[in-house]
């Protein structure tokens, strides 16, 4: 458990919790310990869910400007893959990840919600990337999650005016799946979480590394990809009791064991 992020896990979903007074501003020892918390989750047979949530006030409002201030061109060089990293480790938890976003996601903090599979928002909450108002540009995947999560102009829009995008906005474009009252956000997301405790673990995996892979690579190996993952499926326990419960019993009735 670090000191500004946590993994709190209840009932099969896994809580990464940032708790960085008073804006949950992502410094390095931030990035590191969500680094830390993913790989946690990522190991944990009990967690087959995450919601990554930065409180009731805020989600997190963009990396430590103050820390970054002060960081020259070879200072950068040597950190910026490592903050790439530590954003790519949530994306990269083989089980569903769900961001519950109050307040403000901004820059680093939007990049973040970015690298989660759904984002359920605050109605009065504000996402954007204005790193173009510091003269940067987003460095944490935001140039290039966000582009695939709206469509290009509508993210070169959004990133080269730096403005702010409300919970609406987000739901109308697709940066935000669920739009809820702010004193909701956790409690929807965790019910969320929660359809996914008992499913079959390894297929919920495989679909998700299917769909992320393929969206990487060209239409041709993108199917090669699911092929194969379909076909590694038939050696699962999960597989044996969906197919039997479906014939015997027919759809939806299964209880995976998840493995």
């Amino acid at each position: 458990m670090g000191e500004f992020v946590r993994l709190e896990v209840e009932g099969g979903v896994g809580t990464i919790r940032l708790d960085r007074p008073k804006m949950n501003a992502l410094n390095v020892q931030v990035q590191e310990e969500i680094r830390e918390a993913a790989a946690e989750a990522t190991a944990r047979t009990d967690v087959k869910a995450v919601i990554v949530y930065g409180g009731e006030r805020v989600f997190a409002a963009g990396a430590d400007i103050k820390e970054m201030q002060t960081m020259s061109y070879t200072d950068m060089v040597e950190r910026s893959a490592p903050l790439m990293s530590s954003i790519t480790s949530v994306a990269r938890i083989p089980k569903p990840v769900i961001a519950a976003i109050t307040g403000y996601a901004l820059g680093g903090g939007c990049e973040l919600a970015l690298a989660c599979d759904f984002r359920v928002v605050a109605d009065d909450a504000k996402l954007g990337q204005p790193e173009i108002l510091l003269g940067i540009i987003p460095g944490a995947g935001g140039t290039q999650r966000l582009s695939r999560l709206v469509g290009a102009s509508r993210a070169k829009e959004i990133i080269f005016s730096g403005r702010f995008v409300d919970a609406q906005e987000a739901l109308s474009i697709g940066l935000a799946d669920k739009v809820v009252p702010a004193a909701d956000v956790y409690t929807a997301a965790r019910e969320w979480a929660g359809t996914f405790v008992g499913a079959a673990s390894y297929a919920v995996r495989a679909a998700k590394e299917a769909i992320d892979r393929g969206l990487e690579v060209d239409l041709e190996s993108g199917l090669e990809i699911e092929r194969m993952l379909f076909a590694s499926l038939f050696a699962t326990k999960d597989r044996e009791i969906g197919m039997s419960s479906f014939v015997e019993h027919g759809p939806g009735k299964a209880q995976f064991e998840g493995r």
